[in-house]
């Protein structure tokens, strides 16, 4: 096979941070090359260099065996290098034509864009790749997951023979993440060679011809999915072993903690995104809500939190109603909280840790006697719940921003768990976190399932969802389609469903041997 790039002892730092430490990279023609790794191991630096958004302190490029430098995105295309970032970077009010000619744009005599020739040479790379993008269609109108071609189409319009993928399948929906596939592999009949940066291994081993693991900045080695296994890439990762499959007992739910009856809730915009939703959590058990991102999923939880008001219907929590409640009354209740946003919403990110594990309750005793805090007694509350939760930082004192992902999460869990709670609320509680994390997260929701707590999970991983739900209700364009029995559920008929398909029609479609078994439970 013939090397098209190569990344030699790359090496790069910031402020107290070794981003990357003499890495080496090669991507062969025809090829898809996955890279992996913990948050903070080094992947989308490695990426942003050769990209040209950072420049490196050491190392080198190579394309078809040639240096080259690369100081902007404008040489990284010119040496045929194009990237589809995991947030798409289009403009929802224009067209798909109008996108990908952004920054391109031709013109018939040098004064009027001529959107014809792209809308042309749009249709051609759809026919080709098998893409089917309708090049007048407006962003805004279309599917994620057609979204995603149109940023695909935008790196081959610019004529890239090397795409780099990040997290490419983030936001799809299982149906979507199979159509994906098949473009990528008919990007690479077509000669294309594309690095490909996720963190499900399910879908590396599915998709990739070779691994390169990332850990702490450093390679740790590259292999074949043929020779190697889902447990061996995560003990690659994390430098330990990981349980790939969640491990737990049957449920035993009891009476409602929380009920919800006909509920409407209005974005901050004032679009009506939840449409008359009805469901029940109980005492015991994991609801999982399950849907693509923005079917209204934020808004029900921001109402079930008293973050944003309901227009009409009912929560009624532990027999009481709370639709007119505070945030604080509602936590007061026994309410805890895991935001999807843990920056936004989580943490004060400018306080010491030991502020951000009482943000709940620092008005209460033992933290505050009458008007005075008990700094003392909140120092050590914070070296407790550290020890406890196992949050890697050198002291309580440090602020809550020099944290990864990962461990700001488990200051988060740390604040919540260390109460009494009759209700969890967990919004996207792994997103973003490597499989250490999400192993540990994982463990600690369901642990608190077996004390009793009822959970209400509300994640867009559909293996999440499986993994730990008792329950599975899906959420689309902010009605529930369906409520279902975890252990009945498979992924198609869900998938089906994410997609706006009618239960009745899902499961004409759905085939009679798909289940769930906990082989496929895997995150």
């Amino acid at each position: 096979m013939t090397t098209v790039l190569e990344l030699r002892g790359i090496t790069k730092s910031f402020p107290g941070v070794l981003a990357n430490d003499d890495v080496n990279l090669t991507l062969e023609q025809g090829e898809i090359h996955a890279l992996l790794g913990e948050n903070g191991a080094g992947k989308t630096t490695l990426m942003n260099i050769l990209y040209g958004l950072y420049k490196p302190d050491k190392g080198e490029i190579l394309v078809q065996g040639k240096k080259v430098d690369v100081q902007d995105p404008n040489d990284a295309i010119a040496h045929g290098i194009g990237m589809v970032h995991q947030h798409f970077m289009l403009i929802p009010v224009m067209t798909v034509t109008e996108n990908v000619m952004l920054g391109v744009e031709p013109t018939l005599n040098g004064i009027f864009l001529d959107k014809d020739k792209v809308a042309k040479h749009i249709r051609e790379i759809s026919e080709q790749y098998g893409l089917e993008v309708d090049p007048n269609a407006y962003i805004k109108d279309l599917p994620v997951g057609i979204q995603q071609r149109v940023e695909i189409i935008k790196v081959l319009y610019r004529q890239a023979d090397i795409l780099i993928l990040d997290e490419p399948t983030a936001v799809l929906t299982p149906q979507e993440v199979e159509g994906l596939f098949k473009i990528l592999q008919t990007l690479i009949d077509k000669g294309k060679s594309i690095i490909f940066i996720t963190h499900k291994l399910k879908e590396v081993m599915a998709v990739a011809d070779r691994i390169t693991v990332l850990r702490v900045g450093r390679t740790v080695g590259t292999v074949s999915p043929k020779e190697v296994t889902l447990e061996k890439l995560a003990s690659m990762m994390v430098g330990r072993e990981v349980n790939l499959v969640v491990r737990k007992k049957l449920a035993q739910p009891k009476g409602p903690a929380l009920e919800v009856k006909d509920l409407y809730v209005r974005d901050e915009r004032k679009n009506m995104v939840v449409n008359g939703v009805s469901f029940d959590v109980r005492k015991g058990e994991v609801l999982g809500v399950a849907g693509v991102q923005g079917n209204g999923q934020t808004e029900l939880v921001y109402a079930l939190t008293g973050l944003l008001p309901a227009e009409s219907g009912e929560l009624i929590l532990l027999g009481q109603p709370v639709r007119h409640t505070t945030p604080r009354a509602i936590i007061e209740r026994g309410v805890a909280h895991i935001p999807e946003d843990r920056q936004k919403h989580g943490l004060q990110l400018s306080f010491p840790l030991y502020d951000n594990f009482i943000l709940c309750n620092y008005y209460l005793p033992p933290f505050a006697k009458g008007i005075s805090m008990q700094q003392s007694v909140i120092v050590s509350n914070g070296e407790k719940l550290i020890k406890q939760f196992d949050v890697r930082t050198p002291n309580v004192s440090m602020n809550a921003s020099t944290l990864s992902g990962g461990n700001q999460q488990k200051v988060i869990i740390g604040r919540e768990f260390s109460r009494p709670i009759e209700l969890l609320i967990a919004s996207q509680p792994t997103r973003g976190l490597d499989v250490g994390s999400i192993e540990y997260i994982h463990n600690r929701i369901i642990e608190k399932r077996d004390e009793g707590t009822a959970i209400l999970l509300v994640s867009s991983e559909l293996d999440e969802i499986l993994a730990l739900s008792d329950r599975i209700a899906v959420m689309y364009r902010g009605q529930i389609m369906d409520i279902v029995e975890a252990s009945k559920a498979s992924k198609e008929y869900l998938g089906l469903l994410m997609a706006g398909i009618k239960p009745a029609e899902a499961q004409k479609v759905t085939p009679k041997s798909a289940k769930t078994t906990e082989a496929e439970r895997v995150f």
